[in-house]
């Protein structure tokens, strides 16, 4: 969500940045609504102020009516007040409804971009930040996932027999595999990247969707339960919620939090994407990054957060390309985003397998989180800011189930167990068609 203030302030930048990301201007709609609400209020207040003295000098009116025998000026000022009590609750509806308006106004448009984020509409504007590993040079040609994972245990007749296009059925080492990949990944960010690890609903409230701005833009692709909840797409949602509504203290900053949770997308708008194999999934398994931080450490922590989900795949020898999203290509509440592709042989191409955002105090709009600032050298108290927020992968399991098929396999359609994961497998060094 947009500071208003910060829009009243500099509506030249803020139409400048959303033209960044393929928005029209919006800075005059906004203004002007706000103009109108600001009005509105000051009327309402105005006439607060005025039943409220007027009703004070009923008295003393009447007090000189007494002596007087004129009782003209306590009727003149028990009728204004009369209609004061009529007038009030209707500006005390127009000021509701039109802080309404502003508040989905503010929420409807897409974050900022940082200065140093890419100009560019689409993927194609994205840029390389960095590679690390070089793909394996095969003496035999590569096959993609969706062939070999059928003989390892990787079933998709099943899958879609039971619950449609979009599901897989695991069985035997290829479920130990993804079971494996998800423990490791989990152990890896909490007893070495320094994140705590939750185990958060999959199941959320309107609120907390609205939080981390799946709502209402991106409800075609969420999972709705039948009494209004909503099956998480992320652990981001149940995680960064965790601090809705709170003022931390300035110590408990930064809350660096992970959670190996299934997650649940409609995929409505990958319609013809990615409708072979494992890629794109209604229900997937994903180790989630979410850091809670003050505003001038959010930039380290995206560094530090992209960097624990690259320790994943640098553990694995696993090849992939570091990529700094353009901003048109950055999700609704980032301001900046990195991207990390891993390289899969069976394609020839790089593909996403993690993402991470910093949303700056985006999401803390919406969630009304914030933390109380140290007093400073004056020893004053400094009032409530709202904190930065960060998310990321580390990394999709699935995705990442992927990759190690593709880049391990052999010609006989085995597959080598990375070696970091082997102590997960039980010892399992390979994986053989047809056990």
């Amino acid at each position: 969500m947009h500071d208003i203030k910060f829009i009243r302030e500099n509506p030249e930048g803020f139409d400048a940045g959303l033209k960044r990301r393929g928005v029209e201007p919006a800075a005059a709609t906004i203004l002007a609504l706000d103009t109108e609400r600001r009005a509105v209020a000051t009327r309402m207040q105005e006439a607060q102020n005025r039943r409220n003295e007027a009703s004070k000098a009923i008295g003393a009116a009447k007090a000189r009516a007494k002596v007087t025998g004129a009782e003209d000026e306590a009727a003149a000022l028990m009728a204004e007040v009369a209609e004061l009590k009529q007038t009030l609750p209707a500006l005390e509806n127009e000021e509701k409804e039109l802080t309404a308006r502003l508040h989905d106004e503010l929420a409807r448009f897409p974050n900022l971009p940082d200065a140093d984020v890419p100009k560019g509409e689409d993927e194609a504007g994205n840029v390389e930040v960095s590679r690390w590993g070089t793909p394996r040079a095969f003496d035999f040609t590569p096959r993609e996932h969706a062939d070999i994972g059928p003989a390892l245990g990787l079933d998709f007749e099943t899958g879609a027999a039971i619950s449609g296009a979009r599901f897989t059925f695991l069985r035997g080492q290829m479920a130990r595999l993804q079971r494996a990949l998800g423990q490791f990944m989990l152990d890896r960010q909490t007893m070495e990247n320094g994140y705590v690890e939750c185990a958060p609903p999959l199941l959320v409230k309107d609120e907390a969707a609205f939080g981390t701005g799946q709502l209402p833009k991106f409800a075609e692709d969420l999972f709705r339960t039948t009494d209004g909840r909503w099956l998480i797409p992320t652990a981001e949602v149940s995680l960064t919620n965790a601090v809705s509504e709170q003022i931390l203290t300035d110590g408990a900053l930064p809350l660096r939090m992970t959670a190996l949770t299934p997650c649940f997308r409609s995929e409505a708008g990958a319609a013809g994407k990615d409708t072979r194999g494992y890629i794109r999934q209604h229900q997937f398994d994903k180790v989630e990054l979410v850091t809670i931080s003050r505003p001038e450490d959010s930039s380290d922590e995206h560094e530090r957060m992209t960097l624990a989900a690259e320790s994943i795949l640098q553990a694995l020898d696993l090849p992939y390309r570091k990529m700094l999203l353009c901003a048109g290509d950055m999700g609704f509440t980032a301001r900046k985003t990195y991207d990390l592709e891993v390289w899969l042989p069976g394609q020839g191409a790089y593909r996403e397998i993690s993402s991470c955002s910093n949303c700056g105090p985006f999401q803390a709009r919406r969630m009304n989180a914030r933390y109380r600032p140290e007093p400073g050298a004056d020893g004053r108290k400094p009032g409530p800011e709202f904190v930065h927020t960060l998310n990321g992968s580390g990394l999709a399991v699935g995705r990442t189930l992927v990759a190690v098929l593709e880049n391990y396999q052999q010609a006989d359609g085995s597959v080598i167990v990375p070696e970091a994961l082997r102590p997960y497998t039980g010892g399992l060094a390979v994986l053989v068609p047809g056990t």
